[in-house]
């Protein structure tokens, strides 16, 4: 159609802005089965989920009007296609992939049979059906090939190497990624295939555990994407850049990539969005953000997408090891089956992150039983998946139940190898908690000298990361390794200062607690604890702290009282979490769920019937907190969460930096001050400081 020339041209260079701009001003060509095409592409191109997927749902509708049931079936399997890759919710796909498989009925092989046929064999590759997603993908191969469609060749040998993986042949499977990366290098793929399975050979090292293979294809991808990357592709790249840098540091960074990966992601029809909130709630833990790794967990956990093993980490942090050992010991035993591409969808291998933190709980806890059991677990889980970190993983875990045991010289060699593997692998933060161990098996077996030099390298190590808490950890070891401090309690148990100073002169800092004083350069962070200081008890807003080290008053609200208003600082306000298009988009999506749970009753597949349900509940949690009193639409806003992180950031480097210095004072205030969307300065009531500082 020569009105849609000018749209196919801009949709060639990737300019999907464009493309949409035409479409919306040449008017009834746009509504055509091309021009609607060109839509669905175009959308989902310029980053816009639902439009994308309601164009194909009304290219569906419109071809079935007309008659043309080949075509129409094509553009359901392109629903299913887009809903399988983007919502990780089978049931509407199921539906989607029915609708497609009934209009072909009595049809010869054409490529929508193909296109349904790869999007079957994802379904149940993600279902854990291993057997019908191999039969499936090379069904999708051989009619890929004979009908010419290369994307679904593409698709479909990618999901038989993840099979073929998950079957034991991991060389093998390795070996056909390896080939599929050739391939989509010399260009072989359209760039929407190209970036979806550059995304999948990725969540395949990474859900192997081989940070080499995942690097090395990340920067591929990296080299290889367009400036605006297609649909939800960039946000993808950035979760993982984000695992990535998690791994090897520096810690800020991955947690802006995470960040980053949550603005994009968010306006998206998915429960895969609980993937980089899980990933940023780990990074903030290794940095001792606690607040902020408890705000992330949770949001991963509302959307149906597990928190663990972070948030059971998490509680053992926060002092609850009781806690811990009960969460990790149900998330082993109930894994987590969410279909999901990004990770693996059943065996052990989504077991081995579980059990390499129960060691970790259950040797904080004392439970000699669990550290063995989930040494063995991880020692059994290396063996039969070749990868550097998990076998550094099962040598700490082993190194832990051989101190467990007192058998301090087997503790030592193991805890040893572990530290040499993580560092071959390039994983600071794992390596400086694989020296901890080492320290106490040699602190444990009498060699003093030996146990500092290993803190000491921790302490650097945790330190450059970013570590906060793990550094003044190891500089609390440090200034006593025969003991661990106790958290500060009331004045009259330990002696603690009834007056202390927290005053700046000029870019110094005078400190005095206790009997000791220091002279440190000032930092952000300590501007912000000398704020709390001031007022013991009272909860300030980040947005107010901001302002506040920024020279502005403290705001004052309506009443007289003083407190947030983002309006005022010039922040504004927040973005709707779902629009109305959206929100009719969820409930189309809830009408295929109850198709496929009515289904699967009538043919007693139980199992379909529970993983319908799940997603039912998700779309309908995700509906009910879209929407405020009265039907209003609630909003989020980005400004506020990176006020927070920012907040939280300087004022724990900044108490990393005063660990090095007036180690009591910090483990004071690691104690007292408490981050999050509010902070605050919560001493024990019964420990009466005067703090002098600048704020009266």
């Amino acid at each position: 159609m020569g009105e849609l020339s000018a749209v196919h041209a801009a949709a060639d260079q990737g300019d999907w802005r464009l493309a949409l701009d035409l479409l919306d001003e040449i008017g009834p060509a746009a509504e055509s089965a091309e021009g609607l095409e060109l839509r669905a592409q175009a959308t989902y191109g310029n980053g816009d989920f639902e439009p994308s997927v309601a164009a194909w749902e009304d290219l569906h509708t419109l071809q079935v009007a007309e008659g043309n049931n080949i075509e129409a079936a094509r553009a359901a399997a392109m629903v299913a296609m887009f809903l399988m890759m983007d919502t990780g919710m089978m049931a509407p796909v199921r539906g989607w992939l029915r609708r497609a498989e009934r209009l072909l009925v009595g049809s010869e092989d054409v490529p929508a049979h193909a296109v349904v046929a790869v999007v079957r064999g994802y379904e149940r590759f993600m279902c854990g059906d291993m057997d019908a997603a191999r039969e499936q993908s090379a069904r999708a191969i051989e009619l890929g090939e004979r009908l010419g469609v290369e994307s679904v060749v593409m698709i479909g040998r990618v999901c038989a190497a993840r099979v073929r993986i998950f079957d034991g042949n991991i060389g093998e499977g390795l070996d056909l990624l390896d080939d599929i990366a050739v391939d989509l290098m010399a260009g072989q793929a359209d760039p929407l295939t190209t970036g979806m399975m550059y995304c999948e050979l990725i969540c395949a090292a990474q859900g192997l555990a081989l940070q080499d293979r995942a690097i090395e294809w990340t920067e591929i991808m990296d080299k290889w994407r367009p400036g605006e990357a297609i649909g939800a592709i960039s946000g993808r790249c950035r979760v993982h850049r984000a695992e990535l840098l998690k791994i090897s540091g520096p810690c800020d960074l991955a947690e802006e990539e995470a960040l980053g990966a949550c603005d994009e992601l968010r306006p998206w029809m998915r429960r895969e969005f609980g993937w980089p909130l899980v990933e940023l709630g780990n990074i903030r833990l290794r940095k001792g953000d606690l607040a902020g790794a408890e705000e992330a967990f949770i949001a991963a956990h509302e959307r149906a997408w597990s928190p663990h093993p972070g948030l059971a980490l998490l509680r053992l942090a926060q002092g609850d090891p009781a806690s811990a050992s009960a969460m990790i010991n149900d998330a082993i035993a109930n894994p987590f089956d969410i279909p999901s591409k990004e990770r693996p969808p059943f065996g052990d291998l989504r077991l081995a992150p579980l059990f390499d933190a129960q060691s970790e709980i259950a040797a904080a806890t004392g439970d000699v039983d669990a550290v063995v059991v989930a040494a063995q677990a991880l020692r059994s889980i290396a063996d039969s998946y070749p990868s550097s970190s998990l076998e550094a993983s099962a040598a700490l875990a082993a190194a832990r139940a051989a101190l467990a045991y007192g058998d301090h010289e087997q503790a030592i060699h193991d805890a040893a190898s572990a530290t040499a593997a993580w560092a071959e692998i390039g994983a600071p933060f794992e390596t400086a908690v694989a020296r901890m161990v080492l320290a106490e098996s040699r602190h444990q077996s009498g060699d003093i000298e030996g146990a500092r030099m290993e803190w000491r390298a921790a302490h650097t190590v945790f330190d450059d990361y970013g570590a906060v808490l793990w550094a003044a950890k190891a500089t609390q070891l440090l200034a006593d390794p025969s003991t661990t401090p106790a958290p500060l309690a009331s004045s009259e148990e330990t002696g603690a200062p009834t007056s202390a100073t927290f005053r700046c002169d000029g870019d110094t800092r005078a400190i005095s607690f206790g009997n000791q004083t220091v002279l440190m350069r000032d930092l952000k962070g300590f501007r912000y604890i000398e704020r709390l200081l001031a007022d013991p008890g009272r909860e300030f807003h980040v947005l107010d702290l901001v302002a506040i080290e920024g020279g502005s008053p403290l705001p004052t609200t309506p009443g007289g009282e003083q407190g947030s208003d983002a309006v005022t600082l010039g922040f504004g306000g927040g973005l709707a979490i779902i629009d109305d298009e959206a929100r009719d988009a969820y409930r189309r999506r809830l009408a295929d769920v109850d198709a496929d749970i009515e289904e699967a009753t009538l043919m007693n597949d139980v199992g379909r019937v529970e993983l319908a349900q799940r997603d039912r509940e998700y779309l309908i949690a995700e509906l009910t907190a879209a929407v405020g009193l009265a039907g209003r639409s609630r909003t989020v806003g980005g400004t506020a969460e990176r006020a927070r992180t920012s907040v939280t950031r300087s004022i724990r480097y900044s108490l990393g930096r005063l660990a090095e210095h007036h180690p009591a004072l910090a483990n004071h205030l690691e104690q007292s001050v408490h981050t999050g969307t509010y902070c605050v300065y919560s001493p024990d009531p019964l420990a009466t400081i005067h703090w002098d500082v600048a704020f009266s």
